[in-house]
Order: C-alpha cells, then structure tokens, then sequence
C-alpha cells in the first residue's frame, strides 16, 4: 500500500477550488531559450509550449517506454490541452520551475500528451484517476510503473505545500522515495488496481439481454433532466454550467414524440429556455461571437473564456434546430452569430477548421503576463469613451454608452463578483450579459424601440473593433477529424434549416478537406490530425496517428448531414466505405458496441467504451443513430441489428441513469419508432423539387431520413435500393413519398400534405 502521507496527497489533489493561481512570468521572456528538450520535434501545440521547459519531456512512444524500463523509473505522466487555463499556471508554477524540473529528471521519465491528439490514452488514465478520487480534470498528472500501470494520480498541484493541500515539489520526492523503499509493494498494487479497472469498465451484453423499452428510457431521461433544471436561468446544474446540447437535443426529440401533452411542451419550454439564457449570457460572446467554454456561475454570467471547436459544431446545430422548431428568428440570429466566429477566426485557407481558442491573453501589448478573459472583457470608461455620441430622441443627456452599458448590465465597478474572481484578474472589468428586454431598455431611455437595435449593433461594431486592438489569444491550430466532422454537421444543419447554401457549401469544403488530408484512400482509413504549418501549408507528424472511434462516428455523421443538406452522393458513398471501416476496426463481437481505440497497441492497457454523453457526445450514443441512416441509404439491415446490441450493451445505464447518456436515450426511440424514409422524385434543378426540399428542411422530425431519387439508374442510391426504382413523379411533378422499412406511403405533391406527413 502507499504510505499515509501519499494516501493524503492523493486525497488533496482534486481542490482546484482551492488553489492558487499563477502570477506567471514577469520579465520578459530571453529572445534564445534557455532550455530545449525534444518536443520541439512535434506538431502538437500543446507540446511545443512546453519545447523549452528545463523538464526533460518526452513525447508518449517507445522512446520514453524503454528509458523508464532500462534506467528501472517511474513515468510521470502529464496530460492537457493548449488552451487550458491551469495546464498554463502548472507550466508557469512548476514546469518552468528549475530546482523542480531538476527533481523531475533525476527521479522519473517525464512524459507529455496532447489529449485532444491522444483521447485513448487520456481516457484510460482519466479512468483511474476518477475511480481512485470521484474527480478528474486537466493537467492530468498520473505516475505510472515502467510498464506503465498507475498508481496514484491527480490534476493541479501548487509547487508548494498549502495549509490544506501537498505540493508538486514533495508529492515527487515522496513518490520517489516509495519508489526506493516499497517497489515491490508499489508494483503489486499497481496490478490489482489495474485488474479493478478492467473490471469496473467493462461494458458488455450481459446474457440474452435485448435494447430497452424506449418508452421507459425516455420517460425516465426526461424526469431527471425536469429534477435537475433551472427554472430561472435554464440548464441542468446551479454552476459550473456547461451548454451539453445533448441535453438539449434529447429535450428537442421528447417534444417531438409527446408534442400534445404537458411533458412535451414542458420539454420544449426547459430546451428553447436554457438557449435563450445562454444567448443572452456572458458565456455567449456578444461582441466577437460564438460560445466560450462554459460558465462558472449559474446565471451563465462570468465564463471560462476558452472557446472550442466542438461546442460551436453542436450549438450551431442545435440553434437551428431551435429555429426549425419555433420559427424565432432570435435563434437563427444566434445559429448565424456562432458560424461567423468560426469562419473568421477558426478557418483554415486550405478549408479545416481549427481546434480552440485560448481563455488567456495579454491585456496590452506592453503586458508581462497573461490573464485569463483580458480579450474579452470591458471597463466602464472603456466603453464610455467609445460611446460618447448623443442619442437623439432619447431622454435629453443619454449617450450611446449610456444606452450600450444598462441593456448588457455594465457598472463602473465592474460586473464581476468577487466570489467568482477569487485570484482578481477580472477586478473592475465588466463581462457583458443582456439583462434586460429590447422593450425595457428602450422604454428606460424613452426611445422608440424599433430604433435600439440599431444602436446596440454600431454599439457592438465599435468595441468590435476596439477589441481587434489587444493582443489575440493563443490559437490552437490543430485540426482533429473527429471536431471538424461536428463543425461540418453545425455548418449543413444550419444551412438546410436556415436555407443558406453558403453555409452548406462552406461544410463540403471542409469534408473535402477532410479527405485531402485526413483520409489515405489505399487503406481506406482515416488520420486523427493535422497542423497548420510554415506559410499557411497543412502539416502531418512524422508519425501519423490513426483514426479513432470518435472521429469516424463524428465525420460519418457529418457526412450524411452534408448529405441530406446538398444531395451529392458522393458524401453518401464515402460515409457507407467509413461505416464498414468503423465496424473492422472497433466492433466488439462478443460484448457488443464499439471500443474507442483500435486493438493492438501495447501502450494501451485498456479498450475502453465511452459511456457518458458530456461536453461532446459519447461516440457509442451517436453511432446509434448513424446505423440506422446507413441502413436506410444502403439496405443493409445488419447495421440496424448492430445499433440493437448497442443499446442492449448499454441497457442497465439507459433504464437506471439515462441522464448520463441522453444522446443515446434519444438514440432508443429512434430505433424503435423506425427512420422514416423521406423520398423526393424529381429533377434537383426544378422549382418544384425545390420546394419540397425546402419543406423537408423546414420540419423537425427526428426520425427521418431524406434521399432524391433523380431518375439516374446508374447512380450509388439506385444501386444501393432497387426499391427506388419503383417510385415515380405523379403527373410529372415532383413527388414524395414517406416509406419505412422500404415500404411506401401513397404519394403527394404537395408540400403542405407532405408537411402534414412529417408532423402527425
């Protein structure tokens, strides 16, 4: 067993709320690195922040492996991501730290990974340190043996030891230490704790069992995310709050199955709600767009300022969705707001988008050190001096920054609370909220109200470009298949729902970036990443790293999202090659479901199955429905009995806490209601075909799926389901037809009877 100091630390090491906050550096940096270790030979970004630390790092591979087993060391494993705001204060705190980093070399094999590039080896040790301590997070710090199996771990250390806390320097000299005088009692406990964590994350088809009853699954998902709302401000917890549009997603499907009864209009209300506050909150950049990472507070007032890929892909989708459902141009607006910010400031030229932007920056060019929300955050006099402008009509003496500062809730102290600002970096700055209605603002200040948005938008353009001013932060310039796949579902939603082929076109340029860059066509496999480069050029490591399960589920889906907003088949085919791939590499057939990561790699001591839809997805809950649509564009109804045993895999979790898995909840009635087949014969370039494709787009309806059969024989859906051939244009008008199980309804010509046959 450890030792009781060792078991105390472990216990210690999860009270981030407690910790101390990085001054960072407060010279300026030398312009020649006193320090250079070999990851500056990788692409990662997050790697090379640290190229220059006096820590020995290796990069995880063999080279690393060996050195621990030759020279018999522990590996200290740390584990994060390029815009994490405490992997940057551990940086500061103890990696750059000389005597520590000089502690690090002498006793361990240092190894640093991008999780965003390696999710499977973050997932498998993320896995023990939640069950060794009920928490988890970034940096990641495990130690493992040198074969590699941990045996205590945590996430921020201070360098030093607090009144309630051990810090970094001694939790590595008391490792050490143990490492001397126990290592056969370390070694043996590492097994055990290994053999406990095969154990408990093992998911699998328990005997004959069968997918659960939807009804149930749904009911009970349902009740839990009523329990847990806020009524006031929306969202599932009082903070952090964190937007999880797989929440909101499941919320939108519930309406849709239960659309006359009070749980449905409560599930619409609970969604459209929480949408709205999120909008009108500081999470939501009111002046450079798009969605920061989460909010600390449960008003969704003061975020952490990171922005991410993944989070603008899903919201942009699930804005539109909001907007199909509604009819509010308020959500389009915001759905519109989101996929700006992305084609601005997270494209590539080459068509791939990038990963995140950072939560820290410098407040002025001449700065020394970093604060986290210095971009994005505002004091009164700031604003006053960009808003000096009288308003005419308005009660005499009102400027602009009169108006600008009551409507997004600035004060001349500032908007920050203290609680919420405890290392005071946000002191005196205002992060900008709507805190009250259009109506409101305008009766305040005796204006017309029709003439405040106006007002508002040059408000927001000045600051806009005042912003542009301050230096920028940090930008991940990584490009993952698995996120681009989630911006190109965001990109092919909202311009089907919203009718703008712009943003349709935009997502076939990054798919087919995916494919110049992400894809190798001889084996029919695809790459996890890719980097910006010297000159704007795409970059690959030396060492490509493959695809994992996320990123084919991700892609697959973007690829029939493309598909039903652009109607290339090519997306179709290439999707249906990717689905077969999938099922090669990741099936499991004797437990069911997929694994996350391929067999074979010896550094991996667990296959694991996600199983919690989070900030993104789980990629078990998504394939579900992915399945099902393969089926219905190829026929090959094998895949409907593989998206069954998914949801039998996941049985237990769905009936008891399906709350943790609403996609896949979601996933369950879609099984057993059946895709509705939505067939449209006609001409892609005639006005009538037009029409009733725009009226398939217009409607939510969660469990269809659409094809146009143009008349070509030849062509991959033809082939695929000779049923099509079949179908024809009543009266030569286009014509659509609602089939299930390849059976068809009676065929109509008009968009309003079509309407009525998506929306029963």
């Amino acid at each position: 067993m450890l030792a009781a100091p060792l078991r105390r630390a472990r216990r210690c090491l999860f009270l981030s709320g407690s910790v101390t906050m990085a001054t960072g550096g407060t010279t300026t940096p030398p312009s020649v690195p006193r320090h250079t270790n070999r990851l500056i030979n990788e692409k990662s970004p997050y790697l090379l922040q640290h190229a220059h630390n006096p820590v020995d790092w290796y990069p995880w591979g063999q080279e690393a492996f060996d050195k621990a087993k030759r020279e018999n060391k522990l590996i200290f494993l740390s584990v994060g991501y390029s815009t994490c705001h405490w992997c940057h204060v551990m940086e500061e705190e103890s990696f750059k730290n000389k005597e520590i980093g000089e502690i690090m070399n002498k006793n361990f094999v240092c190894i640093k990974v991008d999780r965003e590039e390696r999710p499977d080896v973050d997932k498998v040790y993320m896995t023990f340190v939640q069950a060794t301590s009920g928490g988890g997070g970034w940096p990641m710090s495990v130690w493992l043996t040198p074969d590699l199996k941990p045996f205590v771990g945590g996430t921020y250390f201070p360098p030093e030891d607090g009144v309630h806390r051990v810090g970094f320097r001694t939790v590595l000299l008391r490792i050490a230490e143990q490492w001397k005088e126990n290592k056969d009692a370390l070694l043996e406990n590492s097994q055990k704790i290994l053999e406990t964590l095969q154990h408990i994350s093992e998911i699998c088809v328990r005997g004959q069992e069968s997918p659960p009853p939807s009804k149930e699954v749904m009911a009970t998902c349902f009740q839990q995310l009523s329990n847990s709302y806020d009524e006031d401000y929306g969202g599932f917890s009082k903070s952090p709050k964190f937007p999880t549009p797989v929440n909101l997603n499941f919320l939108f499907t519930y309406w849709a199955l239960h659309r006359t009864t009070p749980e449905g209009a409560r599930a619409l209300q609970m969604a459209l709600h929480t949408l709205k506050m999120m909008a009108h909150g500081g999470i939501h950049d009111h002046i450079g767009q798009g969605f920061h990472r989460y909010s600390t507070d449960q008003h969704w007032h003061v975020p952490h300022f990171e922005k991410m890929l993944y989070d603008q892909g899903q919201l942009a989708a699930t804005y539109s969705r909001a907007f199909q459902i509604s009819g509010d141009e308020f959500f389009a607006d915001v759905t519109q707001d989101i996929l700006l910010y992305v084609l601005r400031d997270l494209s590539d030229q080459a068509g791939g988008f990038y990963s995140a932007e950072d939560a820290d920056s410098y407040p002025t060019a001449a700065s020394q050190e970093k604060r986290e929300g210095a971009f994005c955050v505002w004091a009164a006099e700031e604003i006053r001096a960009l808003l000096p402008d009288p308003v005419e009509g308005a009660t005499e003496g009102t400027t602009l920054g009169d108006v600008f500062m009551h409507h997004y809730g600035v004060k001349e102290t500032g908007n920050v609370s203290p609680m919420k600002d405890p290392h005071q970096e946000l002191k005196g700055k205002n992060v900008l909220i709507v805190q009250c209605s259009p109506e409101l603002t305008a009766a305040r200040f005796g204006l017309e109200p029709g003439r405040l948005g106006a007002l508002l938008r040059e408000g927001r353009r000045r600051l806009s470009t005042a912003r542009a001013q301050r230096p920028r932060p940090h930008l991940d310039t990584k490009m993952l298949a698995a996120w681009n796949g989630l911006m190109i579902s965001g990109f092919a939603q909202a311009g089907a729902a919203l009718a703008q082929h712009e943003y349709v076109s935009r997502a076939a340029q990054a798919a087919a970036f995916l494919r110049r860059h992400l894809f190798h066509p001889a084996s029919g496999r695809l790459l996890r990443s890719c980097y910006r480069g010297k000159d704007s050029t795409v970059e690959q490591s030396a060492v490509p790293i493959q695809g994992f399960l996320e990123d084919y589920v991700f892609v697959i889906q973007a690829l029939f999202d493309l598909y039903e907003a652009s109607l290339e088949q090519g997306w179709l085919e290439w999707a249906l090659q990717l689905q077969h791939m999938q099922d090669k590499l990741f099936w499991d057939p004797k437990g069911f479901a997929y694994f996350s990561s391929e067999a074979g790699d010896p550094s991996l001591l667990l296959r694991l199955k996600g199983d919690q839809d989070g900030a993104e997805p789980t990629a078990n809950s998504i394939t579900v429905t992915n399945l099902l649509r393969a089926a219905s564009y190829s026929g090959h109804m094998e895949w409907v009995e593989k998206a069954g045993q998914i949801l039998a895999a996941f049985s237990e979790r769905l009936q008891k806490i399906p709350i943790t898995l609403p996609e896949m909840a979601r996933a369950t009635a879609v099984f057993h209601h059946t895709l509705k087949q939505v067939v449209i014969c006609g001409d892609p370039q005639g006005e009538d075909t037009k029409e009733m494709l725009r009226c398939v787009h217009s409607v939510f309806s969660p469990n269809k799926v659409l094809m146009l059969a143009d008349g070509d024989s030849s062509g991959f859906l033809y082939r695929q389901l000779p049923f099509l051939a079949s179908l024809e244009r009543k009266d030569g008008k286009a014509t659509a037809y609602v089939c299930s199980n390849f059976v068809c309804s009676l065929p109509v010509t008009s968009p309003q009877e079509l309407r009525g046959m998506l929306c029963p």
